[in-house]
């Protein structure tokens, strides 16, 4: 069943996953809404304001020129007016037109804010193609360009667009003021254009000199100390609603509420890091790129907190620093971490060109602020924004920075609270096996209905894959289906979901899963079995096991209690062709100008079909990033339960 966002009976679900605390404090922001409909304070007058927040001497030249090479390029192809968002190519950024979606061709209507029905695709078009420029993550880019090469013309057009936004965004007019992660990422692009720009003669004129720029700074902050994500809605928003609050608070701390505003933001931060991560230092959504986001967050925060002076509580740095090695445990032979849960190509500071390996960069950062240990991958490439954010953070436990703290002596594979576990075989064979959480708080936003999945590659490459996202808003035939568990390497049963929808972001029912074994010690076999109970009353159960001598992945699935109609999916990654005949495929891909090869040994009991790029319904796609999709092959076997032997599935890598 395709459930929209915003009907009568979403509302009635999405109140039911609320606690009274939750409702009282949402009833309380209905009434703000309402009274700063007609009440709009002025923002405070301001003297004297001095930008101090800089980068320490020699910085830049740290760079490394290949990291700047790409930088340039891309600030080059913004210059030109070109880029690409969530699969839409745009020409029109030489001087945007802030509220229109090229994709719909549709322009967002104007008018109070929180009039404005941002979910309905009809009326406003798809918002994320709306908002994503408007975090100006690009202008950081040409900010940095500018630092980088001291070239004016990048200077001048970040001023140009800056000035353009301030001008077509009043505050609490239209699109651009209906959500707080907009808001905060917004701010904490403001803060580093600042600080790329401070060489530029303009720069102060264009913030600390200019009353346009200080009224907008100021109402974003107030608007975000009125409006933080709540409840059942405080995942990776609320981290990036403080982490913006608490960054300009810090460089831009020149009103009468700054320090207030500060202290405030740092507490939200301090709680709701801990509160979003694991004490594994996986991120409790569940969803790898939210991980990256937050940690990308975070860490700008603690950048502002260090340069500004700012005590940082021990606790934040040491979410940080856990999350950072928990990246490291999980990344495959070429830095890819999984692909779990929701994707939607966010992040949180942006000052690199294109190529530049967003999970590489991290690992680079970790390895600046806190020290890489010795089972950490390798890192070969460089980035722009490591050397930027280690020249203003303290290392990790100096200078009273945090205290002492145990970290893994050897690679972790199994994080238990998290239910994840990786299995690790010969040359580069790498399998996620899934047995945590349905998902993080009452309504899982984030999370799909992927109980037991499995994910495997094979030197990076996407064998087994996980399909992706694709869409939030606006498709919601397509939003079903890539969060679905057919869209997922599982099995189900009677075609339904092993959790129920309520929504685009609302799950009603959890399924609750366990790991029940994860032995990953042995040298040549790697165990894990875990169960769930999505089905009730009956009891999925799959076993996992990775043999490194024959190089052979076996996946045997077991369902307890009366006969039901099955479906056991595999997604193939978009590189891997299969040639299907009864209950054996051949796989083949290439890898490097080199042939690569598997045969995929299919349970007997099911009937076995390959399907590629289907529409009605979706079925057999592949997405890379959000907004993007391609055909890929998924092979389907349906049949009924019953057999006391299970469902068995061979992998095996040919030499």
């Amino acid at each position: 069943m395709t459930v929209r966002s915003g009907s009568a009976g979403w509302y009635l679900r999405r109140l039911s996953r609320m606690g009274p605390r939750e409702v009282g404090g949402r009833v309380g922001d209905a009434v703000r809404r309402r009274r700063w409909r007609s009440v709009r304070p002025e923002c405070p007058r301001v003297t004297g304001a001095r930008f101090t927040a800089l980068l320490p001497a020699g910085t830049i030249g740290a760079v490394p020129p290949d990291a700047a090479k790409r930088l340039v390029a891309e600030a080059d192809r913004l210059m030109s007016g070109h880029a690409e968002y969530f699969g839409v190519v745009r020409d029109d950024l030489a001087d945007p037109d802030w509220w229109y979606d090229p994709k719909t061709g549709r322009r967002a209507p104007s008018g109070y804010a929180f009039d404005v029905p941002y979910r309905d695709e009809d009326a406003v078009g798809d918002i994320k193609q709306i908002w994503e420029p408007s975090r100006h993550q690009y202008l950081t880019v040409l900010a940095a360009a500018y630092a980088v090469t001291g070239n004016e013309r990048y200077a001048e057009r970040v001023a140009e667009h800056l000035r353009s936004w301030w001008a077509g965004n009043a505050p609490l007019r239209g699109v651009h003021w209906t959500s707080g992660i907009e808001l905060g990422i917004r701010l904490l692009s403001w803060v580093w254009i600042r600080r790329l720009l401070d060489g530029w003669p303009g720069a102060a004129a264009l913030f600390e000199d200019n009353p346009v720029a200080l009224r907008q700074i100021w109402h974003h902050q107030r608007w975000l100390a009125a409006f933080p994500s709540r409840g059942s809605s405080a995942n990776n928003h609320i981290i990036a609603e403080a982490a913006g609050q608490f960054a300009a608070a810090c460089a831009f701390g020149w009103f009468p509420t700054s320090a207030r505003w500060r202290a405030d933001a740092l507490r939200s931060l301090e709680r709701h890091l801990r509160g979003n991560t694991f004490p594994s230092g996986l991120n409790r959504e569940l969803a790898t790129e939210y991980h990256g986001l937050v940690l990308e967050l975070g860490l700008a925060a603690v950048a502002e907190a260090d340069t500004a002076g700012v005590p940082v509580p021990a606790s934040v740095r040491l979410v940080l620093l856990r999350m950072t090695d928990a990246l490291a445990a999980v990344v495959d032979s070429r830095l890819r971490p999984p692909r779990q849960g929701d994707a939607d190509d966010g992040h949180g500071l942006v000052v690199d060109g294109a190529g530049t390996d967003r999970w590489a960069s991290l690992l680079a950062t970790g390895d600046e602020v806190f020290g890489r240990l010795a089972w950490w991958p390798a890192v070969t490439g460089t980035d722009v924004r490591t050397p930027l954010l280690a020249a203003l953070m303290r290392p990790y436990g100096k200078n009273g920075t945090a205290p002492a703290v145990s970290r893994p002596a050897r690679r972790p594979a199994h994080f238990a609270d998290a239910g994840l576990t990786i299995l690790r075989g010969p040359e580069e064979i790498w399998c996620r096996c899934d047995g945590g959480p349905h998902g993080f708080l009452s309504i899982a936003a984030h999370a799909h209905a992927d109980a037991l999945s499995v994910e495997v590659r094979h030197d990076g490459v996407d064998v087994l894959a996980d399909p992706g996202t694709f869409c939030y808003h606006g498709q919601p035939e397509w939003r079903q289906y890539f969060r679905s568990t057919l869209g997922h390497n599982t099995l189900q049963l009677d075609g339904a979901d092993q959790s129920v929808s309520g929504g685009p972001f609302l799950w009603t029912r959890h399924a609750g899963s366990r790991v029940l074994v994860a032995d990953t010690s042995g040298e040549d076999v790697a165990r894990w079995c875990a169960e769930h109970d999505g089905y009730g009353p009956s009891v999925h159960r799959r076993r996992v096991e990775l043999t490194a001598s024959s190089r052979e992945l076996r996946v045997v699935d077991e369902v307890s209690g009366p006969r039901r109609a099955v479906r056991l999916a595999f997604h193939l990654g978009p590189a891997v062709t299969a040639d299907l005949a009864g209950h054996r495929a051949v796989l083949t891909w290439a890898r490097d100008g080199e042939d690569r090869s598997a045969v995929l040994d299919l349970p007997g009991q099911l009937s076995w079909r390959a399907h590629r790029g289907e529409t009605d319904p979706p079925l057999g796609w592949y997405s890379a990033g959000f907004g993007r999709k391609e055909p890929a092959t998924t092979l389907v076997g349906t049949g009924f339960t019953g057999g006391t032997e299970g469902f068995t599935t061979v992998l095996g890598f040919r030499g």
